[in-house]
């Protein structure tokens, strides 16, 4: 049966001795360590019997040598052998003076940083070459066996990341393409060829702006939720559960969301491109007084349907890395909320940053293919 730790304080003589009793231990300790200490305070020569102690852990042991003193000596402790080892221990390592870590600064500290980093970036490319091998085996098992695929979520993901997002990015290429209108009839008027603002319009909505803005709302749409989704799944242990009943997570969780994203994000595209052109039209009437007739038959004269089929031709690679981004961090998230919003900022951030790089690796390629 646990006993409270107590203590009575005896003379004999000309010494003082404190008789401890009972389990001095963390749990059974309660206040008797600042009793004790108390009763010790500017007394010299006491001797601590410790003989009747039953339990003794290191909270009690420290317990003690705090109450003693600093420079108490340990050889006037009466304890049994395995208790004066603790306590001898206890002692000594309060004795102690403590470890102050010195921090590197400066260039030391530079370099640790930078160093933290490559092995941190080649972690997250060995992790991302994992994640893709992962996924472009279950994409084959699918092709190869469409009965795996689960129709269901993706439908439902189809809608929420494609129908849902159409207001949105109809709106923002809207406004883009407006304010494209204006800097270039701004400009153009200087040289007396405000006619070619059509022709400026056109270029950029379909060649460019259509697939940028369509993507980076994605991204900071679609990509965020889907971190958010799988990462609080990972975090109450769903996934986990799912990989004991025999469930892929990749075919359940982040296969779905990649074709949701690859089917959806062409008609999110040309809804870009319609509201762009739109917005385009709307400021070269206004501003300069040109016809929708005229601006229409510029677009299909001198701007062509090549433009459009460059913009579209990006669609699926963005689809795929703002997908793959984002269903990747979610599966990276930890076990703590912090983790989750650590991955779901880096899902959003990565993926922007993905679409700009990919979007500039295209330009250079279609300015070699000339086209």
């Amino acid at each position: 049966m646990d006993r409270p730790a107590e203590f009575t304080m005896k003379t004999d003589g000309d010494r003082l001795t404190a008789v401890l009793t009972g389990d001095w231990t963390a749990t059974r300790l309660g206040d008797a360590g600042v009793r004790l200490a108390e009763a010790l305070d500017g007394i010299d020569g006491e001797v601590l019997d410790m003989r009747k102690v039953r339990r003794l852990d290191t909270a009690g042991a420290y317990a003690v040598v705090k109450a003693a003193g600093r420079d108490y000596d340990v050889s006037r402790v009466q304890a049994r052998k395995e208790h004066l080892k603790l306590i001898t221990l206890v002692a000594e390592t309060r004795r102690q003076p403590p470890v102050v870590s010195r921090e590197p600064r400066d260039f030391q500290a530079l370099t640790i940083r930078v160093g933290r980093g490559v092995v941190d970036l080649g972690l997250e490319a060995w992790d991302t070459l994992g994640f893709l091998g992962h996924l472009l085996v279950v994409v084959g098992r699918s092709i190869i066996n469409p009965r795996r695929i689960r129709l269901a979520p993706m439908v439902s993901l189809m809608e929420r990341a494609g129908l849902d997002a159409i207001p949105i990015v109809a709106t923002t290429s809207f406004f883009i393409g407006a304010v494209v209108g204006l800097l270039g009839a701004n400009m153009l008027q200087q040289f007396g060829a405000q006619v070619f603002a059509v022709e400026l319009i056109g270029i950029a909505v379909l060649r460019e702006f259509n697939i940028i803005i369509t993507a980076v709302l994605l991204a900071g749409r679609s990509a965020s939720a889907f971190a958010a989704e799988i990462g609080s799944m990972k975090m109450n242990q769903e996934i986990d559960a799912m990989k004991v009943q025999g469930v892929d997570p990749f075919e359940a969780l982040v296969f779905p969301r990649f074709a949701a994203l690859l089917l959806t994000i062409p008609l999110l595209t040309f809804v870009a491109t319609l509201a762009g052109l739109f917005g385009g039209l709307v400021v070269t009437w206004t501003v300069l007084d040109l016809g929708p007739a005229f601006f229409l038959q510029r677009i299909v004269d001198n701007v062509g349907a090549t433009q459009l089929y460059v913009g579209l031709s990006k669609a699926p690679v963005m689809a795929a890395v703002i997908a793959g981004i984002g269903c990747r961090q979610g599966l990276e998230v930890g076990g703590d909320v912090e983790s989750l919003g650590r991955r779901v900022t880096a899902a959003v951030v990565h993926a922007i940053f993905a679409i700009i790089m990919i979007d500039a690796v295209f330009a250079l390629v279609y300015m070699e293919l000339e086209i």
